[in-house]
């Protein structure tokens, strides 16, 4: 099965030759040397086409998350060998989701303007190829996750496949509540990281870690949904902004997301922590999230996009700083 287009046939420029032991000298040169440039090329866009398909940034996210919740889980007992398989198959689990998504998304991407370049909307890649890609992907992943970190792991990569496909995604042309179980979806690989690396599910600290991700793509995702409002609304997606234009429930549940973000961390802290330690950590935590918790309530007092695009900076910026602060607080522990 091809998954790109063939290129285009070369023309043909017909030029009149003064005689015919030119043209047959013309004929026997060698054709140039563009074919398998043609061909590099094409498998270079090929291969970027697929890479695009995965939603890259999210999965990278995803890792990154993961990883950080086998820290806490196991502090600096850690087996490597043990994280990187746990970050191959959530790789390939979070992929195999990226690609299903814009599947089930490809006419809609058609009608935005950001997306209607992506390769399902624009013809690159068919969907037959894109299905088959999306169940190598996932059926890979959620078998590696089992064999080589067992089945609990596995059991949440498979949670977080369904409910990212099948009730986030159908849910975002029918209510404004998708932001609240993509938050939750989001947030999942944060259990396969953990229990990968020892945790158990009843712990607390594991879902706490979890909560951090729910609380913290309230903010995220609000202000991208603010910015993109016009468009998500053109394309059939109900985002809170486009349910309710006025930003007064973005901008609430934006404050709200970050404020509980700071008291989901700090929390996890004195979890991991004790003492002058869980002090130090937490004046941390309050240090990195302040900038996130001052852009929401600017965004909720001016509700336009300058804000909106300050707020989704700072969260850009706080999720990283928070999760090196979560790694110092297990490690030190």
């Amino acid at each position: 099965m091809s998954l790109a287009a063939p290129p285009p046939p070369a023309r043909l420029h017909h030029t009149a030759e003064p005689n015919a032991s030119v043209a047959g000298e013309v004929a026997a040169r060698p054709a140039p040397d563009s074919a398998p440039v043609t061909t590099e090329s094409s498998a270079v866009s090929l291969r970027s086409d697929l890479v695009t398909l995965t939603k890259p940034r999210i999965v990278v996210m995803v890792l990154v998350t993961a990883a950080v919740a086998a820290v806490a889980a196991a502090g600096r007992s850690l087996d490597l060998v043990v994280l990187l398989h746990t970050l191959l198959g959530t790789a390939l689990v979070g992929a195999s989701a990226g690609t299903m998504n814009q599947i089930w998304e490809r006419e809609i991407d058609c009608r935005m303007r950001r997306t209607r370049t992506r390769p399902l909307p624009a013809g690159r890649i068919s969907t037959a190829a894109a299905v088959l890609y999306c169940a190598v992907l996932g059926i890979s992943g959620t078998a590696y996750l089992a064999i080589f970190t067992g089945l609990v792991p596995a059991a949440f990569g498979l949670a977080t496949w369904l409910t990212y496909v099948l009730i986030y995604t159908p849910m975002k042309t029918r209510t404004a509540w998708n932001t609240t179980v993509g938050a939750i979806s989001g947030a999942l690989p944060m259990m396969i990281g953990y229990t990968a690396a020892g945790g158990s599910v009843a712990d607390p600290q594991g879902w706490l870690l979890v909560a951090v991700l729910v609380a913290w793509q309230y903010p995220h995702f609000m202000a991208i949904a603010w910015m993109y409002r016009h468009e998500y609304g053109q394309a059939g997606f109900l985002m809170t902004p486009v349910v309710e234009p006025s930003g007064r429930s973005a901008a609430a549940q934006s404050v709200a997301g970050a404020l509980a973000l700071l008291g989901v961390l700090v929390a996890l802290v004195c979890l991991l922590d004790s003492g002058w330690s869980a002090a130090v950590l937490s004046s941390l935590m309050l240090l990195v999230s302040y900038g996130l918790i001052r852009d929401s309530i600017r965004f909720a007092r001016q509700r336009d996009d300058a804000s909106a695009r300050r707020m989704m900076r700072a969260s850009l910026l706080q999720l990283p700083a928070a999760m090196l602060v979560l790694v110092l607080a297990a490690l030190w522990a």
